[in-house]
């Protein structure tokens, strides 16, 4: 089954309209495209949820920092339509930039709580507004049933949950455990950018936040767990952005041995900026 493309917000609106009139559920899919497999584990579990799936594709150039090269992000509709197809998609959203932010456009959707959290926030301080300002547009337009998104982005994840929550947005937001190569090494269209060395090596990062994990559920402190993650990463060649236990609901930084917990890291290797996390 081919998904039927649309670039406008009427036109998606009007579907979305049509399978509400049918009663229909929905589940819709936000991407910035070049989509892997993990993209498409998040197409397979809304079509669990809902009856009909829309993907929305669109990179947004609001989440990007000065010194993030936009124009390099890849890019592949006319494969990912292919990708979609083959996963049952419904329906794609491919906005033009224009339609998303037309002239005049001066809103921001910003957080405090996870998006403050001093994980991605701080190294890349424009994001979350970016992010949250895009989703909420498109929870607004779509006004599905369910929101998917993964868990490898988890600081994204708490985010836009807390955002709907915030807003009152009538969407349930839904985490999809990380899909890994057989490695362990999680999915990202970044990967890409990994030179063949780099990608035997960058699976590292999630053998060494699995045993940090491991360690804190045996009762060591998560403060010697944590530096000694990111002495091992430097070690095997990463540049660390962060290594950090959080708790898992909120990402605040835990107070008690109860709370539920989640590892968190971002590192370098070449040129390529890797993020992962594993709960405890």
């Amino acid at each position: 089954m081919t998904p039927q493309l649309v670039r406008t917000i009427a036109a998606l609106r009007q579907e979305m309209d049509e399978w509400r009139r049918k009663g229909l559920t929905s589940a819709v899919v936000p991407t910035m495209g070049a989509l892997h497999e993990g993209h498409l584990a998040l197409v397979r579990e809304g079509l669990k949820r809902a009856q009909r799936v829309v993907v929305t594709i669109f990179v947004n150039a609001r989440q990007f920092g000065a010194d993030e090269d936009l124009s390099r992000y890849p890019r592949d509709e006319e494969g990912d339509l292919a990708k979609l197809a083959e996963a049952g998609a419904h329906l794609v959203f491919a906005p033009r930039p224009g339609e998303i932010y037309p002239a005049g456009f001066t809103t921001t959707v910003s957080l405090g709580g996870p998006a403050k959290a001093g994980l991605e926030d701080k190294f890349r301080p424009q994001f979350f507004d970016g992010v949250t300002t895009i989703v909420a547009k498109l929870f607004i337009e779509a006004a599905a049933d369910f929101a998917m998104f993964g868990e490898k982005d988890y600081q994204q994840l708490v985010t836009v949950t807390r955002m709907a929550k915030d807003l009152d947005l009538p969407i349930k937001v839904v985490g999809i455990p990380t899909v890994r190569e057989e490695s362990g090494l999680a999915l990202s269209s970044r990967n890409q950018y990994l030179s063949k060395i780099e990608r035997s090596q960058a699976s590292a990062i999630y053998r060494v936040l699995t045993a940090a994990a491991e360690k804190i559920r045996a009762g060591e402190r998560p403060s010697r767990v944590t530096a000694a993650a990111r002495r091992s990463l430097t070690t095997l060649g990463f540049r660390i952005d962060y290594v950090a236990v959080r708790n898992a609901e909120t990402l605040a930084p835990l107070e008690a041995g109860d709370e539920p917990a989640r590892v968190l890291a971002a590192a370098w290797l070449g040129d390529t900026r890797l993020i992962d996390n594993v709960p405890v």
